[in-house]
Protein backbone atom coordinates (compact mmCIF):
# COMPACT_ATOMS: atom_id res chain seq x y z
CA UNK A 1 0.00 0.00 0.00
CA UNK A 2 1.05 3.67 -0.84
CA UNK A 3 0.80 6.66 1.69
CA UNK A 4 -1.76 9.11 -0.82
CA UNK A 5 -0.79 12.32 1.12
CA UNK A 6 0.98 13.51 3.89
CA UNK A 7 -0.50 12.88 7.54
CA UNK A 8 -0.08 13.63 11.07
CA UNK A 9 -1.10 12.28 14.52
CA UNK A 10 -0.41 12.88 17.80
CA UNK A 11 0.54 15.64 20.31
CA UNK A 12 3.86 17.01 21.74
CA UNK A 13 2.62 16.24 25.20
CA UNK A 14 4.73 14.41 27.55
CA UNK A 15 4.20 10.84 27.38
CA UNK A 16 2.87 11.12 23.27
CA UNK A 17 4.62 11.54 20.20
CA UNK A 18 3.67 13.31 17.04
CA UNK A 19 4.22 11.46 14.03
CA UNK A 20 4.48 13.19 10.35
CA UNK A 21 3.77 10.49 7.49
CA UNK A 22 5.03 11.57 3.88
CA UNK A 23 4.51 9.47 0.75
CA UNK A 24 8.30 8.53 0.14
CA UNK A 25 10.31 6.60 -2.91
CA UNK A 26 12.12 4.00 -2.30
CA UNK A 27 11.60 2.14 1.24
CA UNK A 28 10.38 2.80 4.84
CA UNK A 29 12.54 5.75 6.66
CA UNK A 30 12.34 7.02 9.90
CA UNK A 31 13.84 10.53 11.36
CA UNK A 32 13.12 10.24 15.01
CA UNK A 33 13.72 12.96 18.24
CA UNK A 34 13.25 11.59 21.73
CA UNK A 35 13.73 12.76 25.16
CA UNK A 36 14.30 8.56 25.63
CA UNK A 37 16.09 8.00 22.58
CA UNK A 38 19.45 6.53 24.24
CA UNK A 39 17.13 4.43 26.59
CA UNK A 40 14.33 3.31 23.87
CA UNK A 41 15.29 4.65 20.58
CA UNK A 42 15.34 1.03 19.17
CA UNK A 43 12.49 -0.03 20.81
CA UNK A 44 10.20 2.94 19.51
CA UNK A 45 11.93 2.06 15.55
CA UNK A 46 10.94 -1.44 15.89
CA UNK A 47 7.66 -0.67 17.16
CA UNK A 48 7.50 1.82 13.62
CA UNK A 49 8.89 -0.27 11.32
CA UNK A 50 6.68 -4.06 12.60
CA UNK A 51 3.42 -1.88 12.40
CA UNK A 52 4.27 -0.53 8.99
CA UNK A 53 5.55 -4.12 7.62
CA UNK A 54 2.43 -5.94 9.71
CA UNK A 55 -0.09 -3.16 7.88
CA UNK A 56 1.71 -3.34 4.05
CA UNK A 57 3.21 0.08 3.72
CA UNK A 58 6.00 0.82 1.74
CA UNK A 59 7.95 4.00 0.63
CA UNK A 60 7.09 6.21 3.52
CA UNK A 61 9.03 9.01 5.47
CA UNK A 62 8.31 8.94 9.10
CA UNK A 63 9.19 11.96 11.17
CA UNK A 64 8.52 11.53 15.17
CA UNK A 65 8.95 13.44 17.93
CA UNK A 66 8.90 11.41 20.76
CA UNK A 67 8.18 12.30 24.58
CA UNK A 68 7.88 9.07 26.50
CA UNK A 69 5.11 7.23 24.39
CA UNK A 70 4.35 4.12 25.02
CA UNK A 71 3.94 1.22 22.24
CA UNK A 72 0.00 1.18 22.36
CA UNK A 73 0.46 5.10 21.90
CA UNK A 74 3.15 4.93 19.29
CA UNK A 75 0.66 2.28 17.73
CA UNK A 76 -2.46 4.29 18.13
CA UNK A 77 -0.58 7.54 16.84
CA UNK A 78 1.04 5.29 13.36
CA UNK A 79 -2.47 3.88 12.66
CA UNK A 80 -4.38 6.95 12.58
CA UNK A 81 -2.00 8.89 10.64
CA UNK A 82 -1.66 6.47 7.97
CA UNK A 83 -5.65 6.58 8.10
CA UNK A 84 -5.35 10.28 7.45
CA UNK A 85 -3.20 9.63 4.63
CA UNK A 86 -5.72 7.24 2.78
CA UNK A 87 -4.78 4.00 4.24
CA UNK A 88 -7.21 1.33 4.97
CA UNK A 89 -5.74 0.03 8.40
Amino acid sequence: MKLLRPSKAGTYESNDIYLMLFPGSSGNKLELESVVYETYGKQIKNVIFTTLEAIGVNNVLVKAIDKGALDFTIKARLKTALKRGGIDV
